[in-house]
């Protein structure tokens, strides 16, 4: 009797739990569920770049690469935005630190990485940020809620790894509102429809990767045969050097038998290896980046020279223009 009585108590015990672990997966699906804004239709066009999801993929490869486990990657989008016109262009990676279950961004790094393309990409202006994993989340919001004190109104592009769905593209964008929910302000997202937009320096580099292929039936690009030829030429070279390796130990330690001819042969190619060493390489090795830097240079002084001569054309164009005005008038008085 009593053993029939404590398995009772265990059996309801477990069914304590179970319910208890089912209504904590009910309220936290309901919170997933209360990220996104029922029925708001945004007014907003989008319209992506390819370039912008290479590098959110290649962020989230090398991250997963180097700390052997799936990591969260969080960037910046920039682009242009004309209205309600939003043109995502180029990102950059953000340093964010894990407190808890908070992501902190780091400011300072991204007041430094924006200063440093605003140099290059004058015209550009923070838009936005990304990530990756499914659906958004409270995680999402509070990392949102970071951005707006950046921008006021940011997007939020999302990829997922994992998307098997081959019909459509796994990235999805979001943009912020407001809303009222059980009396209380609340951050929602809104999803946004958005279009591929690509420049011909992208349509290049995106064939070239898409055609990159080292099987003998599949066509390859050009920066893939380059890339290949060099490969196997480093790989028979290290294949070699192995083998001479190898074969200078096996005779150190009395394994085959001594071969003068070949010893002086490996003498020789050793004697070839400190080229590098020498003054002459030197001189030679820089007097080529002087004639490389010269090179540069000059391209640089050509194409600001081009620069200035459209500009003064541009301005003889706008000052004839003007006067020509001003003689009119003066003809008509």
């Amino acid at each position: 009797m009593t053993d029939g009585k404590e398995t009772m108590e265990m059996e309801v015990e477990v069914a304590g739990e179970s319910s208890k672990s089912h209504q904590m997966d009910t309220s936290y699906s309901s919170e997933e569920k209360n990220v996104m804004a029922p029925g708001s239709v945004s007014s907003v066009t989008c319209s992506l770049h390819p370039l912008v999801i290479m590098n959110v993929s290649e962020h989230w490869t090398r991250e997963r690469a180097q700390e052997g486990s799936v990591q969260q990657v969080i960037g910046a989008l920039i682009g242009k935005q004309k209205g309600r016109n939003i043109e995502v262009m180029n990102s950059f990676e953000l340093v964010f630190t894990v407190i808890g279950e908070d992501v902190v961004i780091d400011k300072d790094y991204y007041n430094m990485k924006e200063e440093q393309f605003k140099q290059v990409f004058s015209d550009m202006d923070f838009i936005g940020w990304y990530t990756t994993g499914e659906a958004p989340s409270m995680t999402d919001i509070k990392v949102h809620k970071q951005i707006c004190e950046i921008n006021e109104s940011p997007i939020m592009l999302k990829l997922n790894p994992y998307d098997k769905n081959i019909d459509h593209l796994p990235v999805n964008i979001y943009e912020s509102v407001i809303d009222l929910v059980s009396g209380e302000a609340t951050m929602l997202f809104v999803p946004l429809t958005y279009t591929l937009a690509t420049e011909e320096a992208e349509r290049i580099g995106v064939d070239h990767v898409a055609r990159m292929s080292a099987s003998e039936a599949g066509e390859s690009s050009l920066v893939a045969e380059h890339l290949l030829a060099q490969h196997s030429a480093i790989k028979m070279l290290y294949s070699r050097v192995k083998l001479v390796l190898e074969y200078m130990k096996a005779v150190e330690n009395g394994q085959l038998p001594r071969n003068h001819e070949i010893l002086r042969e490996a003498y020789s190619l050793c004697h070839r290896l400190p080229v590098m060493q020498s003054s002459r390489f030197r001189q030679d090795f820089y007097n080529q980046c002087n004639d490389v830097g010269l090179m540069t240079y000059l391209g640089t002084l050509t194409k600001g020279c081009n620069d200035l001569n459209q500009f003064v054309n541009k301005f003889n164009i706008l000052y004839d223009r003007q006067g020509l005005g001003r003689r009119m008038r003066g003809i008509f008085f």
